[in-house]
């Protein structure tokens, strides 16, 4: 099934990494009624990740999903890591680029593992986390250079052996609707699309289709994807904070270049009096092969101020101006400017 007919064009997702008490630990209360207030905003698309807090964001999600019919909703999730009942010094962990982001989260020992019995393991770990009996979509996590630095073409060889064969079977027999990669580099999604064997229905792409950071994906991966009528989800809009006014960037202190680019199209919002989230938002929307947009949230009040962003309405000018400043790619689509 085309994730277009899964995730409803322009859809906006809700995307649960901060449920796994991304840089602090987010209370239960507020937790839940975050989630909720996701659904009462209409928001219908859900992503997971086992490594989100080792566990916590799917636990988090389950609860607060329980009661919704089934039905009215979508999740995805991802594999390539196993959350075990054993606990780890999470101070030790190797998160590659990402740190200690998830230091909150639960102490579960995290294995990385790509293989066939993994993946289907961890499809059956994540239902029970879930409390759900089925999951649409599942992305294959972090195939890339940031968590694997020269030895990810080693892992993604392990993945293409092992989870893309297994989410290809599982797709075709039904059992899920649709696979892809859950990644924050552009190269895993190239080297997938050049294989003859394996055929993804679309990508998770985080943080790097926004207004800080696109051309590589601009030009090597959305041509590609949107003429194999695929789909792309983008993930961290707001590029870890940085485009919102936030200290980090690709979940580190932004470099001073960052912020001075932030602070150039701010300046060009300001003048506008529109907000950087409607910027980032219908910037990343405008891309035909963007199925969805999914910003994190760990507050209530996040969600209204995103379906706020949305529904701006951003001058003609705004668009025209960014682009003649040099702050998007000349070949980037754009809302009502092209």
């Amino acid at each position: 099934m085309a994730l277009q007919d899964l995730i409803p064009p322009g859809t906006l997702g809700f995307g649960t990494a901060p449920l796994g008490n991304m840089f602090r630990d987010i209370p239960e209360a507020e937790a839940r009624a975050t989630v909720d207030a996701a659904w009462n905003d209409g928001i219908r698309y859900f992503d997971n990740a086992p490594f989100y807090g080792a566990g916590l964001a799917e636990i988090r999600m389950g609860e607060a999903l329980a009661r919704r019919r089934r039905d009215d909703y979508v999740i995805s999730t991802k594999v390539g890591r196993l959350i075990l009942d054993e606990t780890e010094d999470v101070s030790t962990r190797d998160l590659g680029e990402k740190g200690d982001v998830f230091r909150h989260g639960r102490p579960n020992r995290i294995v990385n593992d790509y293989s066939a019995d993994a993946t289907l393991r961890s499809i059956e770990d994540s239902l029970k986390r879930l409390k759900t009996d089925r999951i649409e979509i599942v992305w294959v996590h972090d195939v890339a250079q940031d968590f694997y630095g020269d030895e990810w073409l080693g892992v993604f060889e392990s993945a293409r052996r092992g989870a893309f064969k297994t989410l290809d079977r599982l797709r075709d027999e039904g059992v899920i609707q649709a696979w892809g990669l859950g990644v924050n580099r552009v190269e895993p999604i190239e080297l997938l699309l050049g294989l003859e064997g394996p055929r993804p229905d679309g990508f998770l792409l985080a943080g790097r289709y926004t207004l800080l950071d696109h051309e590589r994906a601009l030009q090597r991966v959305m041509p590609e994807v949107a003429a194999r009528g695929l789909g792309i989800v983008v993930g961290g809009p707001y590029s870890s904070g940085a485009l919102v006014g936030g200290p980090n960037f690709e979940y580190a202190p932004a470099r001073p270049e960052i912020l001075a680019r932030v602070a150039r199209i701010k300046a060009l919002a300001d003048r506008h009096g529109i907000s950087m989230k409607a910027a980032g938002l219908q910037f990343a929307l405008a891309h035909p092969a963007v199925a969805a947009v999914i910003p994190g949230a760990s507050r209530p009040e996040r969600i209204a101020e995103d379906r706020a962003a949305l529904a701006e309405v951003v001058p003609a000018a705004f668009w025209r101006e960014l682009r003649e400043a040099g702050l998007v790619h000349p070949a980037a689509p754009l809302p009502d400017a092209d």
